[in-house]
């Protein structure tokens, strides 16, 4: 069976390669590499603790502040409100307390062990060498906000979530770069993995994959009998009995004509690196300052700062004050970091209940994609479905296309 896969970011690379062991004849479409993927610009990290989604009732009751306020760890790319606004709609019903709670329900099961199929997938392409496993942090800067963390433990144990609350004390004993006193406490999530190098990741995945590959732009899907014919930029066609469409923030174009209506936009992640030696950097694992809804990640030879969420169209500029603000809310706790060295934007897929799009939506064209911040975490996840699903077994209800 002839397997054509669009998209060659970690889900559409990560499909490729699960399909190809299976036995699957696998063709992999996608443009050449761009430096916007998500892929690679990401926080690095296997956040096996990922079940808030990111509308939740806090996030509702502050909704005017968030979008509008460009300092905001949550923003609206402002050029982008008319276009996003039936977005919009549906992700504030998803931010209802009810709904919010169903979709960390759906979650949960979703990014629980990541660790296990991520180590898995390392070990088959050689790549276990660029994972840490020293868990990762989130920082509070209050009485008041370890109280409300207090309340996201209780939330994340019920869940599964393996999380362990640090005072003062002990979180500058495990992380004494950090500034003294600056930090009240943190949360402590033991279990989750990082890479150092997510680019280098992928590349170790396209290599093992066996998979075709063709540099071209998808341009349209029409169904031919039993199967599916792609065409190219090139004007050259593919014939594949089964499709997946894995391409990312650009997916529900390709389905528009096909009256497949996922509701996708763009969660647009910025970050900074700060070129720095391992041994040097000022944090030894993940760690987020809550407040300031960013990541400082621990990578080979630099130091990124990653994170915020700027809910966007996918083909609309980048706005350099999230960078700004970035490096700002970075020099305040590490006043001393070197210049920065480079600069990131790039498009993750989001759907407006956090959750992705994985499965059927007709006969012989399968989804992947909209997994939000969670992409890399749920790769492995993500191909083991899609490969139930051409076996005929069932997926989660949660994440499927027909949803919506």
């Amino acid at each position: 069976m002839q397997i054509a896969v669009i998209g060659a970011g970690i889900i559409g690379q990560t499909i490729a390669l699960r399909l190809g062991q299976a036995g699957y004849a696998v063709t992999l479409i996608a443009p050449e590499v761009e430096p916007h993927m998500a892929s690679t610009g990401n926080a690095g990290t296997i956040a096996d603790y990922a079940v808030e989604p990111v509308g939740t009732p806090e996030v509702l009751r502050d909704t005017p502040r968030l979008l509008f306020d460009p300092l905001s760890p949550l923003a609206l790319h402002r050029e982008s409100l008319a276009p996003l606004a039936p977005w919009l709609a549906r992700f504030l019903r998803q931010s209802l307390p009810a709904a919010a709670q169903r979709n960390r329900a759906a979650l949960a099961p979703l990014v629980h062990d990541a660790a296990t199929g991520w180590t898995a997938l390392a070990e088959s392409v050689g790549g276990q060498d660029l994972f840490q496993h020293r868990g990762a942090l989130y920082l509070y800067d209050s009485a008041a906000a370890m109280d409300g963390a207090r309340a996201m433990q209780a939330r994340r144990q019920a869940l599964g979530v393996d999380v362990e609350l640090l005072d003062q004390a002990a979180l500058e004993a495990l992380e004494p770069g950090l500034p003294r006193g600056r930090f009240t406490g943190a949360a402590r999530f033991p279990t989750t993995l990082w890479m150092t190098d997510p680019a280098r990741m992928l590349d170790k995945i396209a290599a093992a994959a066996r998979a075709s590959r063709i540099t071209a732009r998808v341009t349209s899907l029409t169904q031919a009998g039993a199967g599916w014919r792609v065409t190219l930029d090139s004007g050259a066609v593919l014939d594949a009995s089964r499709v997946v469409v894995a391409a990312g923030a650009w997916s529900a174009r390709l389905l528009r004509p096909l009256g497949v209506r996922i509701p996708l936009i763009s969660e647009r992640g910025y970050h900074l690196e700060f070129d720095l030696p391992l041994a040097d950097q000022p944090v030894t694992r993940p760690t987020c300052p809550v407040a300031q809804g960013f990541y400082f990640t621990p990578m080979d030879g630099r130091l990124r700062a990653a994170g915020t969420v700027e809910l966007g169209r996918a083909d609309a500029p980048a706005s350099p004050h999230r960078w700004d603000v970035l490096e700002r809310n970075a020099r305040a706790i590490f006043p001393d970091l070197p210049p920065v060295s480079r600069r990131w934007m790039g498009n993750r897929p989001s759907l407006p209940d956090s959750l992705p799009a994985v499965g059927t939506a007709r006969p012989g064209l399968l989804l992947a994609f909209g997994h939000g911040h969670i992409g890399l975490t749920l790769a492995p996840r993500t191909a083991d479905m899609i490969l139930r699903a051409l076996d005929g077994g069932d997926l989660p209800p949660a994440v499927s296309p027909h949803r919506f």
